[in-house]
């Protein structure tokens, strides 16, 4: 009798330590972005590389102090690609991070699948936002837009167990 007691409480535990860590995992650490209304996306400009505001409608977000690349958001924009590219920077290699299902309007697949086709472009709208990490910018033909931090060539340097320094450090003026 007290095995079947034990074995009760250890599969218990093992339930409520499963529930709080996915809880935890998915849902406790994201809090909703305050955009500051006119600079709610910014774009890094092809001449000078300085980061602008861009015209940004229904601009939803989420973010995370645990990650620094725990940011999505999903907006609109009147711009058309057309403008948007000889404006500014493209981003090469952008690949966007999975969503937490309950943030449904950013759906990773289908926009990393637009960008390969070609439907989307990715923009550079912020270079280290973090220390090793881009936001990235990409843009549907029909106004749909959607951003995220992705590690840069620095970050999967510092990241993948180096220490970035080779990625990362300046260009020596040395003879």
């Amino acid at each position: 009798m007290n095995g079947k007691i034990v074995g009760g409480a250890i599969v218990l535990i093992g339930l409520v330590a499963g529930i709080a860590m996915y809880w935890l995992q998915v849902h406790a650490f994201y809090e909703e972005v305050t955009f500051e209304p006119g600079a709610e996306i910014r774009l890094t400009l092809i001449e000078g590389g300085v980061a602008e505001p861009i015209i940004a409608e229904e601009v939803t977000g989420i973010d995370s102090e645990s990650s620094p690349i725990r940011f999505r958001a999903c907006f609109r924009t009147p711009m058309t690609q057309a403008m948007l590219t000889e404006t500014y920077r493209i981003y090469e290699d952008a690949v966007p991070n999975v969503a937490p299902g309950w943030f449904d309007c950013f759906d990773a697949a289908a926009i990393g699948a637009a960008l390969e086709k070609g439907e989307a472009i990715a923009f550079l709208s912020e270079a280290e936002i973090h220390p090793g990490v881009d936001r990235v910018v990409a843009v549907f033909p029909d106004g749909r837009a959607f951003a995220w931090h992705q590690l840069n060539a620095c970050g999967q340097a510092a990241f993948s167990g180096g220490s970035g320094a080779g990625a990362c450090a300046p260009a020596s003026s040395s003879p």
